[in-house]
């Protein structure tokens, strides 16, 4: 989700940004009604009239409206709050209401507090199409690519100064704040998550100037990659602690090869055609077994002879062993889905054949 210095709260209620408590209540009240779900039946007014209330949650609180006030401008609307640190000089700390410990900072890194929130990283996944010569004797590549690597700046903190991050001032820590809708619309409180702490309940509150408070930066990377002998479509080579570094210190991900063989491979078309003949076997079985299969067997013709046309149309000869062994795969696929309504199908024929049966003896008994 955007952070709170990320979204113009002013723009969402369409207010200006000098405008007055009175102004933004009557602002909130006119979109909340608009957009609650219970009045508003398109698929987005829920999010919207969340972002709604976050909007309200922040600008009618003077605290909180101060503290975002100060992240839209960089911080410098507090350059004239009265020093409490210990030097007495000027703080320009919009958080918490004290003055900075850590005074001579650049103000591009105390433009605004980012979420403390560690993840690991994820796994970068690169694929690597090989001829099936190749593939098969192996090979060594060299590849280059783009990923989030720790930031030298900081070590991966988030800050050059701060040791450990500290409370949301928004929140208090708890991740989430409140808006007493009551006296505005008519019902109750509504919890949703913190937008400066993204619901984790802590902040960095100085964020490095190169990572903005995240640990990691941008970067490109290069990896040698040696592909084994004998490898096939889908086979994966994993170099551990390559991938996106983690967010505020957390480990990263893995580097992942996927090797693509396109030989190997069946079309789209293909593997469309092999799942339809794979859900006409079931029918085919089950008919069989049940003593119904002339009843349906025309039904059942009809979409085994497309999915072996689409499977086929392409030729049957040249196809190496994986590319039936994933041929294969698909039509597991297909009857695991044609077992269900093959019995469902077979129980109502069966129930129309008893049924014209029965029918035919009363006539019979007349």
């Amino acid at each position: 989700m955007a952070s709170m210095n990320e979204k113009d709260y002013y723009k969402i209620l369409g207010v200006d940004s000098d405008a007055d408590e009175t102004t933004i209540r009557k602002a909130f009240q006119q979109k909340a009604r608009k957009l609650h779900p219970d009045v508003n039946k398109e698929p987005d007014a829920e999010e919207r009239f969340k972002e709604v209330s976050e909007a309200y949650a922040v600008l009618s609180d003077p605290d909180k409206r101060k503290r975002y006030d100060a992240m839209r401008r960089g911080g410098t609307a507090f350059n004239s709050w009265q020093p409490v640190n210990s030097d007495h000089q000027p703080s320009g700390w919009p958080f918490g209401g004290w003055g900075s410990p850590f005074p001579n900072r650049s103000s591009s890194s105390n433009s605004h507090a980012r979420s403390y929130n560690p993840k690991v990283g994820a796994d970068v996944v690169y694929q690597l199409d090989l001829d099936k010569e190749t593939a098969a004797a192996g090979c060594r590549r060299g590849i280059t690519y783009n990923h989030y690597a720790t930031c030298k700046a900081c070590s991966g903190k988030g800050s050059v100064h701060a040791e450990q991050p500290e409370t949301c001032p928004t929140c208090g820590g708890s991740g989430r704040i409140t808006v007493d809708l009551s006296d505005l619309l008519g019902f109750g409180v509504m919890t949703m998550v913190c937008p400066e702490c993204e619901g984790t309940g802590r902040v960095v509150v100085d964020p490095c100037a190169e990572c903005g408070g995240s640990g990691r930066v941008l970067t490109a990377s290069e990896v040698v990659i040696d592909i084994p002998a004998g490898s096939h479509d889908g086979d994966e080579i994993r170099l551990p602690g390559k991938g996106n570094a983690g967010t505020n210190g957390s480990e990263a991900g893995d580097f992942v090869c996927r090797v693509g063989v396109p030989s190997e491979r069946l079309v789209p078309l293909q593997a469309q055609g092999f799942q339809l003949v794979g859900f006409c076997i079931p029918f085919l079985v089950v008919g069989g077994i049940a003593g119904v299969l002339s009843s349906m067997l025309f039904t059942v013709l009809i979409p085994l002879a497309i999915g072996l046309f689409m499977a086929f149309g392409r030729g049957i000869g040249g196809h190496g062993l994986i590319w039936w062994r994933n041929a294969l795969r698909y039509v597991l696929s297909g009857m695991l889905n044609g077992v269900v309504f093959a019995l469902f199908l077979v129980a109502m024929v069966s129930c129309v054949q008893t049924a014209g049966t029965a029918g035919m003896r009363g006539m019979y008994v007349w």
